[in-house]
Protein backbone atom coordinates (compact mmCIF):
# COMPACT_ATOMS: atom_id res chain seq x y z
CA UNK A 1 0.00 0.00 0.00
CA UNK A 2 1.56 3.41 -1.12
CA UNK A 3 1.27 6.89 0.51
CA UNK A 4 -1.58 7.61 -2.03
CA UNK A 5 -3.25 4.81 -0.75
CA UNK A 6 -3.17 4.75 2.54
CA UNK A 7 -4.21 8.47 2.67
CA UNK A 8 -7.36 7.23 0.97
CA UNK A 9 -7.67 4.57 3.33
CA UNK A 10 -7.69 6.75 6.39
CA UNK A 11 -10.43 9.30 4.78
CA UNK A 12 -12.30 6.00 4.72
CA UNK A 13 -12.09 5.62 8.34
CA UNK A 14 -12.39 8.92 9.02
CA UNK A 15 -15.66 8.88 7.31
CA UNK A 16 -16.38 5.80 8.70
CA UNK A 17 -16.21 7.31 12.29
CA UNK A 18 -18.01 10.72 11.58
CA UNK A 19 -20.53 8.45 10.48
CA UNK A 20 -21.13 6.08 13.03
CA UNK A 21 -19.95 8.23 15.91
CA UNK A 22 -22.78 10.68 17.04
CA UNK A 23 -20.47 11.01 20.55
CA UNK A 24 -17.30 12.64 18.58
CA UNK A 25 -16.36 15.91 20.50
CA UNK A 26 -13.31 18.22 19.93
CA UNK A 27 -13.55 18.27 23.91
CA UNK A 28 -14.13 14.72 24.78
CA UNK A 29 -10.28 13.92 25.68
CA UNK A 30 -9.67 17.62 27.37
CA UNK A 31 -12.48 17.16 29.53
CA UNK A 32 -11.66 13.94 30.59
CA UNK A 33 -7.66 13.80 31.10
CA UNK A 34 -7.54 17.28 32.15
CA UNK A 35 -8.92 20.23 34.35
CA UNK A 36 -9.81 23.65 33.69
CA UNK A 37 -6.45 24.20 31.74
CA UNK A 38 -4.68 26.16 34.13
CA UNK A 39 -2.69 24.91 36.87
CA UNK A 40 -1.91 26.25 40.14
CA UNK A 41 2.13 27.32 41.46
CA UNK A 42 2.41 29.34 44.12
CA UNK A 43 1.09 32.64 45.99
CA UNK A 44 2.62 35.96 45.26
CA UNK A 45 2.37 39.12 47.35
CA UNK A 46 0.07 41.33 45.39
CA UNK A 47 1.64 44.23 43.38
CA UNK A 48 0.19 46.74 41.09
CA UNK A 49 -1.17 45.53 37.95
CA UNK A 50 -1.77 42.20 39.02
CA UNK A 51 -5.05 41.12 37.97
CA UNK A 52 -7.54 41.41 41.20
CA UNK A 53 -10.04 38.37 40.09
CA UNK A 54 -6.88 35.93 41.40
CA UNK A 55 -6.38 37.20 44.64
CA UNK A 56 -6.65 35.11 47.46
CA UNK A 57 -8.96 36.60 50.11
CA UNK A 58 -8.59 34.11 52.84
CA UNK A 59 -5.17 33.59 52.80
CA UNK A 60 -4.76 37.75 52.72
CA UNK A 61 -7.44 38.00 55.95
CA UNK A 62 -4.79 35.90 57.67
CA UNK A 63 -2.03 38.35 57.03
CA UNK A 64 -0.87 41.21 56.55
CA UNK A 65 -0.15 41.21 52.84
CA UNK A 66 -2.56 40.51 49.97
CA UNK A 67 -1.93 37.45 47.94
CA UNK A 68 -2.38 36.50 44.70
CA UNK A 69 -3.06 33.35 43.19
CA UNK A 70 -0.13 32.64 40.39
CA UNK A 71 -0.97 29.97 37.76
CA UNK A 72 0.91 27.66 35.35
CA UNK A 73 -0.82 26.32 32.05
CA UNK A 74 -0.99 22.48 31.94
CA UNK A 75 0.54 20.68 29.31
CA UNK A 76 -0.84 18.36 26.55
CA UNK A 77 -1.70 14.73 27.66
CA UNK A 78 0.05 12.34 26.04
CA UNK A 79 -2.09 8.88 25.69
CA UNK A 80 -0.42 5.52 25.70
CA UNK A 81 -2.44 2.94 23.73
CA UNK A 82 -1.25 -0.57 24.13
CA UNK A 83 -2.84 -3.21 21.00
CA UNK A 84 -2.34 -6.25 22.88
CA UNK A 85 -2.53 -8.60 19.49
CA UNK A 86 -4.00 -11.91 19.88
CA UNK A 87 -5.55 -14.82 17.61
CA UNK A 88 -9.21 -14.25 19.33
CA UNK A 89 -9.41 -10.80 18.36
CA UNK A 90 -9.81 -11.88 14.86
CA UNK A 91 -13.21 -13.17 15.85
CA UNK A 92 -16.21 -10.59 16.02
CA UNK A 93 -19.91 -10.83 14.98
CA UNK A 94 -21.30 -10.69 11.84
CA UNK A 95 -18.72 -8.79 9.53
CA UNK A 96 -16.60 -7.10 12.12
CA UNK A 97 -13.73 -8.41 14.33
CA UNK A 98 -12.81 -7.33 17.48
CA UNK A 99 -9.52 -6.36 16.16
CA UNK A 100 -10.98 -4.02 13.53
CA UNK A 101 -13.29 -2.73 16.42
CA UNK A 102 -10.09 -1.66 18.44
CA UNK A 103 -8.39 -0.07 14.95
CA UNK A 104 -11.55 2.15 14.26
CA UNK A 105 -11.25 3.09 18.31
CA UNK A 106 -7.33 4.17 17.78
CA UNK A 107 -8.26 5.92 14.84
CA UNK A 108 -11.39 7.86 16.64
CA UNK A 109 -8.52 8.83 19.67
CA UNK A 110 -6.74 9.74 16.81
CA UNK A 111 -8.76 12.19 15.22
CA UNK A 112 -10.22 13.59 19.01
CA UNK A 113 -6.46 14.41 19.68
CA UNK A 114 -5.87 16.18 16.38
CA UNK A 115 -8.41 18.55 17.92
CA UNK A 116 -7.55 18.92 21.40
CA UNK A 117 -3.87 18.95 20.55
CA UNK A 118 -2.75 16.00 22.94
CA UNK A 119 -1.00 13.16 22.05
CA UNK A 120 -1.48 9.40 21.32
CA UNK A 121 1.48 6.81 21.38
CA UNK A 122 0.03 3.61 20.46
CA UNK A 123 2.73 0.43 21.15
CA UNK A 124 1.14 -3.07 19.66
CA UNK A 125 2.26 -6.21 21.23
CA UNK A 126 3.24 -8.63 18.29
CA UNK A 127 6.31 -11.13 17.93
CA UNK A 128 7.89 -7.45 19.42
CA UNK A 129 7.11 -4.60 21.04
CA UNK A 130 6.13 -1.60 18.00
CA UNK A 131 6.42 1.94 19.42
CA UNK A 132 5.02 4.15 17.67
CA UNK A 133 6.32 7.94 18.43
CA UNK A 134 3.38 10.29 19.85
CA UNK A 135 0.95 12.35 16.85
CA UNK A 136 -1.89 13.43 16.55
CA UNK A 137 -4.88 13.70 14.12
CA UNK A 138 -4.22 12.72 10.33
CA UNK A 139 -0.69 12.09 10.48
CA UNK A 140 -0.88 9.68 13.50
CA UNK A 141 -3.75 8.08 12.07
CA UNK A 142 -1.54 7.40 8.53
CA UNK A 143 1.23 6.25 10.33
CA UNK A 144 -0.87 3.85 12.30
CA UNK A 145 -2.63 2.43 8.92
CA UNK A 146 0.43 2.10 7.58
CA UNK A 147 2.45 -0.06 10.54
CA UNK A 148 -0.80 -2.18 10.09
CA UNK A 149 -0.22 -2.87 6.66
CA UNK A 150 2.88 -3.49 7.06
CA UNK A 151 2.69 -6.07 9.91
CA UNK A 152 0.05 -7.67 7.54
CA UNK A 153 -3.05 -6.87 9.69
CA UNK A 154 -4.80 -5.05 7.14
CA UNK A 155 -6.09 -5.42 3.18
CA UNK A 156 -6.24 -2.35 0.63
CA UNK A 157 -9.73 -1.97 1.86
CA UNK A 158 -8.76 -0.92 5.18
CA UNK A 159 -10.40 -4.64 6.38
CA UNK A 160 -8.74 -6.88 8.57
CA UNK A 161 -7.08 -10.37 7.63
CA UNK A 162 -8.77 -13.22 8.75
CA UNK A 163 -5.89 -15.79 7.93
CA UNK A 164 -2.81 -15.08 10.21
CA UNK A 165 0.09 -17.63 10.11
CA UNK A 166 2.06 -18.65 13.12
CA UNK A 167 2.26 -16.59 15.96
CA UNK A 168 1.57 -13.04 16.32
CA UNK A 169 2.03 -12.32 19.74
CA UNK A 170 5.17 -13.30 21.90
CA UNK A 171 5.40 -11.35 24.54
CA UNK A 172 5.42 -12.53 28.28
CA UNK A 173 2.79 -11.38 30.43
CA UNK A 174 5.80 -10.27 32.83
CA UNK A 175 6.99 -7.98 29.83
CA UNK A 176 3.98 -6.58 29.53
CA UNK A 177 3.44 -5.74 32.73
CA UNK A 178 6.87 -4.05 33.27
CA UNK A 179 5.68 -1.80 30.25
CA UNK A 180 2.59 -0.48 31.40
CA UNK A 181 4.00 0.17 34.84
CA UNK A 182 6.86 2.79 33.54
CA UNK A 183 4.33 4.40 31.66
CA UNK A 184 1.88 4.68 34.36
CA UNK A 185 4.92 5.85 36.99
CA UNK A 186 5.88 8.30 34.26
CA UNK A 187 2.21 9.65 35.26
CA UNK A 188 0.87 8.59 31.45
CA UNK A 189 -2.67 8.27 30.53
CA UNK A 190 -2.59 4.52 29.58
CA UNK A 191 -5.25 2.87 27.53
CA UNK A 192 -5.28 -1.15 27.37
CA UNK A 193 -7.09 -2.51 24.18
CA UNK A 194 -7.67 -5.83 23.96
CA UNK A 195 -9.56 -9.04 24.56
CA UNK A 196 -7.66 -10.26 27.58
CA UNK A 197 -7.65 -13.89 26.10
CA UNK A 198 -3.87 -14.01 26.71
CA UNK A 199 -3.66 -12.70 30.22
CA UNK A 200 -3.03 -14.84 33.37
CA UNK A 201 -1.65 -13.22 36.46
CA UNK A 202 -5.22 -11.25 37.41
CA UNK A 203 -3.96 -10.66 40.67
CA UNK A 204 -1.26 -8.29 39.29
CA UNK A 205 -3.43 -6.57 36.37
CA UNK A 206 -6.30 -5.91 39.45
CA UNK A 207 -3.49 -3.61 41.14
CA UNK A 208 -2.66 -1.85 38.08
CA UNK A 209 -6.18 -0.97 37.49
CA UNK A 210 -6.55 0.59 41.10
CA UNK A 211 -4.07 3.42 39.46
CA UNK A 212 -6.46 6.44 38.42
CA UNK A 213 -4.19 6.72 34.96
CA UNK A 214 -5.12 3.19 33.92
CA UNK A 215 -7.90 2.67 31.93
CA UNK A 216 -8.20 -1.12 30.91
CA UNK A 217 -11.32 -1.91 28.05
CA UNK A 218 -11.93 -5.70 26.91
CA UNK A 219 -13.61 -5.94 23.51
CA UNK A 220 -15.72 -8.92 23.24
CA UNK A 221 -18.10 -10.67 20.97
CA UNK A 222 -21.00 -12.70 21.42
CA UNK A 223 -19.26 -15.80 21.40
CA UNK A 224 -17.10 -14.52 24.29
CA UNK A 225 -20.19 -14.51 26.59
CA UNK A 226 -22.67 -16.93 25.68
CA UNK A 227 -24.98 -17.76 28.53
CA UNK A 228 -27.83 -19.38 26.36
CA UNK A 229 -27.88 -23.40 26.12
CA UNK A 230 -25.24 -25.05 24.21
CA UNK A 231 -25.39 -24.33 19.93
CA UNK A 232 -23.10 -24.81 16.94
CA UNK A 233 -21.49 -21.90 15.58
CA UNK A 234 -19.41 -21.67 12.93
CA UNK A 235 -16.07 -19.66 12.09
CA UNK A 236 -12.53 -19.61 10.04
CA UNK A 237 -9.82 -20.70 11.90
CA UNK A 238 -7.22 -17.59 11.54
CA UNK A 239 -4.20 -19.64 11.37
CA UNK A 240 -5.40 -21.55 8.54
CA UNK A 241 -8.68 -19.62 6.73
CA UNK A 242 -10.40 -23.27 7.47
CA UNK A 243 -14.39 -22.85 8.47
CA UNK A 244 -14.97 -24.66 11.84
CA UNK A 245 -18.10 -25.63 13.54
CA UNK A 246 -17.85 -25.47 17.29
CA UNK A 247 -20.44 -26.43 20.53
CA UNK A 248 -20.65 -23.78 22.52
CA UNK A 249 -21.61 -24.95 26.37
CA UNK A 250 -23.75 -22.63 28.08
CA UNK A 251 -21.34 -21.42 30.86
CA UNK A 252 -22.77 -17.92 32.19
CA UNK A 253 -19.52 -15.61 32.23
CA UNK A 254 -18.92 -12.81 35.03
CA UNK A 255 -16.77 -9.53 34.28
CA UNK A 256 -12.90 -10.34 34.03
CA UNK A 257 -12.25 -7.83 36.37
CA UNK A 258 -14.85 -5.56 39.21
CA UNK A 259 -12.88 -2.63 38.70
CA UNK A 260 -13.99 1.16 38.31
CA UNK A 261 -11.27 1.41 35.31
CA UNK A 262 -12.12 -1.68 33.78
CA UNK A 263 -14.50 -1.63 31.09
CA UNK A 264 -16.18 -4.21 28.61
CA UNK A 265 -17.47 -3.38 25.01
CA UNK A 266 -19.49 -5.97 22.96
CA UNK A 267 -18.13 -5.75 18.80
CA UNK A 268 -22.37 -6.13 18.15
CA UNK A 269 -22.71 -3.10 20.30
CA UNK A 270 -22.40 0.97 18.79
CA UNK A 271 -18.36 0.39 19.99
CA UNK A 272 -17.37 3.96 19.32
CA UNK A 273 -19.88 5.49 21.26
CA UNK A 274 -19.51 2.79 24.14
CA UNK A 275 -15.95 3.71 24.22
CA UNK A 276 -16.63 7.24 24.51
CA UNK A 277 -19.21 6.92 27.15
CA UNK A 278 -17.18 4.37 29.26
CA UNK A 279 -14.08 6.48 28.67
CA UNK A 280 -15.21 9.67 29.90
Amino acid sequence: MNLKEIERVVGMIQTHIFRNSNAYSTGILRSHFRGSGLQFREHQVYVPGDDVRFIDWKLSARSSNVYVKTFEEERNVEIVVFLDLSHTLFYGYLHTSKLQAIIEIIALLYLLAGETHDLIRVIIWGNKTLSLPPKKGKEGLTLFISTLEKLGLLDEKASVKIRQNGSINSHSEVTKIAQVKSFLARRKEVIYLGDLSLIENKETWSKILDKKNMHCFRIYSPVDKNTHLPYLYKIKNPMTGKSLVGDLKGESQESFFIKQRYKEIGVHERYLEKFIKDLV
